[in-house]
């Protein structure tokens, strides 16, 4: 059974330091989540920096309020540019996510790319048909405009871009 992709893609009107500084610190994660997955870092050492190796621990009840544990592993570093997080315990059999911020005029355009599988085999692909997918979107829909609400809207305006195949 083959992985799904999303790609998200945002400009935010600050600078790359303002942003990375933000998108780096794993507490920050919360505040970008909708309040009903009652997502929470539970993690007790975090340090003052994200670097490769770094374990972060979560709860999340992503689906009827049940709660899930969730381990990731970050696993590249380029610091200001790119970080890259896989799922080491939790809800997908395969869940890796890659962050870019680029400086354009103006400000920086960050893009996500996750890579994920559904448990379950078959179940799994009906399942993401049903509800992961358009849950994920919804998540990603849920960030543009917090991201927003904390950076300001990018001058001209801008449409949510989120692709998942």
């Amino acid at each position: 059974m083959g992985a799904y992709t999303i790609k998200a893609v945002q400009k935010i009107p600050a600078t790359r330091e303002v942003v990375w500084d933000y998108f780096s610190a794993a507490a920050n994660l919360q505040s970008i989540t909708p309040a009903e997955m009652k997502f929470r870092v539970i993690s007790q050492h975090q340090g003052e920096k994200i670097y490769a190796g770094q374990i972060i621990e979560y709860k999340v009840s992503p689906l009827f309020g049940i709660p899930l544990y969730w381990m990731t592993e970050i696993t590249h570093v380029r610091d200001g540019e790119f970080f890259a997080d896989e799922q080491r315990h939790g809800p997908y059999s395969m869940w890796q996510h890659q962050h870019f911020f680029k400086s354009i005029p103006g400000g920086v355009e960050m893009i996500d790319l996750v890579h994920y599988k559904n448990p379950l085999g078959v179940f799994g692909k009906m399942t993401n048909g049903l509800f992961v997918r358009n849950k994920l979107r919804g998540l990603f829909e849920y960030r543009f405009t917090k991201i927003e609400e904390i950076f300001g809207k990018w001058p001209g305006g801008q449409q949510s871009q989120v692709e998942i195949r």
